[in-house]
């Protein structure tokens, strides 16, 4: 059963801290009272007692070694599926900011078969067709390169997952060259090592 973004989001958090708490049990220095006394000068004994005893050292067992922890065992894909995923969508959001004046939609949409479902692709396709759109990017002469990163995960389910990422364009026109760049809520669906993205908007869209 498909989580809802609400509950997708507060299964991310918990695994986060998790996460966090974990590394902070297995990395940071145990510091001990008993080397915190070494540091301080013992006090003389009072005229006529006898010397106090030295109390017995007492050796410190260190922690039973903990065994490695497989996040992915708590998600439901593997660490194999998640790189797929990742992968599809930078492929995606480089050749999103990519085009040509001399380019017809068909081209366009061409350029990202394989990463993109037959819905997004007839989506794309109508939006890079639309006449005003055309028009300027023909009287310009537009020609842009696009590049991507994954900045993180905002949601996951069975069979989908959303990242955040910034997509870079170059923009090279008749009137001259501009570098913009947009965030983009970028989702992927499917399962394994195939994926396909089904859905892109910008990242600020729906949230608070």
């Amino acid at each position: 059963m498909d989580l809802s973004p609400g509950q997708q989001k507060a299964v991310f958090v918990l695994v986060v801290v998790v996460l966090a708490a974990l590394g902070y049990w297995l990395i940071l220095p145990k510091v001990t009272h008993g080397s915190a006394h070494a540091a301080t000068s013992p006090t003389p004994p009072a005229a006529g007692s006898a010397p106090p005893q030295q109390a017995p050292s007492v050796a410190t067992a260190s922690p039973a070694a903990t065994g490695s922890v497989n996040i992915y065992s708590w998600l439901p894909f593997t660490e194999q599926d998640l790189a797929a995923a990742a992968a599809v969508t930078v492929k995606f959001g480089s050749a999103y900011n990519t085009y040509s004046y001399t380019e017809s939609a068909a081209d366009y949409v061409g350029a990202m078969n394989g990463l993109i479902t037959p819905q997004l692709a007839a989506t794309l396709a109508g939006v890079y067709a639309t006449p005003g759109v055309a028009q300027v990017r023909t009287s310009q002469k537009q020609v842009a390169t696009g590049t991507a990163v994954i900045d993180s995960l905002r949601a996951f389910g069975p069979s989908s997952i959303t990242f955040v990422v910034t997509g870079t364009q170059h923009l090279v026109t008749a009137n001259g060259t501009s570098t913009g760049s947009s965030q983009y809520a970028i989702t992927v669906t499917g399962s394994g090592t195939s994926w396909l993205v089904n859905d892109i908007q910008l990242a600020a869209v729906g949230q608070s």
